[in-house]
């Protein structure tokens, strides 16, 4: 009896296990030569499975609760082992204790580009990444599968191979999908469901599922996306010759704000430049946009075009500032006008480009022979006086 004791008290007779490291996924319950005492107590917690190990084959399963390691516990591990003294004496067996959690935020990504098929652009080449979460929800497969003898299995020993099935099916679903690249940011949960699904009967041959799995950008090589990004713009400019009159106007006002001479200087060359292809692209269609046949560029072999005759220059215009805003660009002619009509007088400010800074209308000799002096009233005309009577 006294052997016995020392016997019972010389084995561990509480199994259990807790875990903080967040990525172990099987870990092996270790004692002094795998022998685990008749009557021991096996607690397994929430979120995990014990798996008894038997002569190398997998004994029994016991999910989530507290055992005592008897003969009624143990049904499939009492017809491996031929019991004697009473079922009194330790057996030797192997307990693998296993996390059923989900491990979440787990990384996937396309390590080399997806060539697919696009209906608007022909083949283009993707990229993809996203996350995605497993569990394991048949622990003695994933042992048999997977794990087999190792003492301490974690996480990142999996997920290569997740990876590797995940990418696979990815490039399938991309290439058959008919989904446009353009349209596919709208469609990430649709694709994220899809390979969900195409891979579920792979993972589960290793006793895995994936209850999340998460698409987070897919993405063009950096050559496509900056022609998109040109094409783009072009979209949002629209009519290219209203945009060229508009950033003549803008450059010219920017250059009124700075008076000091230099950005005057480069404000009116900016517009003068712009200007003059506007107007020399405009000259050159006629009413519907076409080229005249006069002046359409010479064929291959003909006489190279003219250059511009020596002295001409464009037109002055000028800005005026009226209730404290600038208008115009206004022609001398125009402005002459509305001298007639009384809306622009001699100290109405003007500014041209290379004027330096606002000045009134009469300081400007150009400006100043619209204004004459006002002829004096006409004379009366003479009196005619009656006969003189005598």
């Amino acid at each position: 009896m006294a052997l016995f004791n020392f016997l019972s008290g010389e084995f561990i007779d509480v199994i259990a296990w807790t875990d903080d490291t967040r990525d172990t996924m099987v870990w092996r319950f270790e004692r002094h030569g795998n022998a685990i005492k008749y009557g021991a107590k096996l607690t397994v917690r929430e979120g995990q499975a014990a798996v008894f190990v038997h002569e190398g084959q997998i004994a029994d399963v016991f999910a989530p609760g507290l055992y005592i390691l008897e003969t009624n516990n143990m049904p499939v591990l009492t017809t491996l082992q031929h019991w004697d003294h009473g079922f009194r004496s330790p057996f030797k067996s192997e307990i693998y204790f296993v996390n059923t959690t989900r491990f979440n935020n787990l990384k996937w990504g396309t390590r080399n580009p997806i060539i697919a098929r696009d209906p608007e652009f022909g083949p283009v080449r993707i990229r993809a990444f996203g996350t995605y979460s497993m569990r394991v929800t048949d622990p003695a497969r994933f042992m048999a599968e997977i794990v087999g003898t190792d003492g301490e299995f974690t996480s990142d020993e999996i997920t290569f191979q997740l990876r590797n099935i995940i990418v696979q099916e990815f490039s399938r679903m991309i290439a058959s999908s008919g989904i446009p690249v353009l349209d596919m940011a709208a469609n990430t949960d649709q694709l994220g469901r899809m390979v969900a699904k195409a891979i579920a009967p792979t993972i589960a041959n290793y006793g895995l599922t994936i209850p999340e799995f998460y698409i987070e950008n897919v993405s063009l090589p950096d050559e496509v996306e900056a022609i998109l990004d040109k094409r783009t713009s072009m979209g949002i400019v629209g009519d290219l010759d209203r945009f060229g009159q508009y950033a003549q106007s803008e450059a010219m006002l920017n250059a009124s704000q700075n008076p000091g001479g230099a950005g005057a200087g480069m404000g009116a060359g900016m517009g003068a430049a712009i200007g003059m292809g506007m107007a020399g692209n405009m000259a050159m269609r006629g009413p519907w946009g076409q080229v005249p046949a006069s002046q359409a560029a010479p064929a291959p072999g003909g006489g190279a075009m003219p250059p511009p005759l020596p002295g001409a220059r464009a037109e002055t215009v000028w800005h005026i500032a009226i209730g404290g805003q600038a208008q115009g660009p206004y022609g001398r002619g125009h402005l002459g006008r509305m001298a007639n009509d009384g809306s622009f007088g001699r100290d109405t400010l003007v500014w041209s480009p290379g004027q330096d800074g606002w000045k009134p209308a009469e300081e400007v000799t150009e400006l100043a022979q619209l204004f004459t002096i006002q002829p004096p009233p006409p004379p009366l005309p003479p009196q005619v006086e009656g006969p003189h009577e005598d």
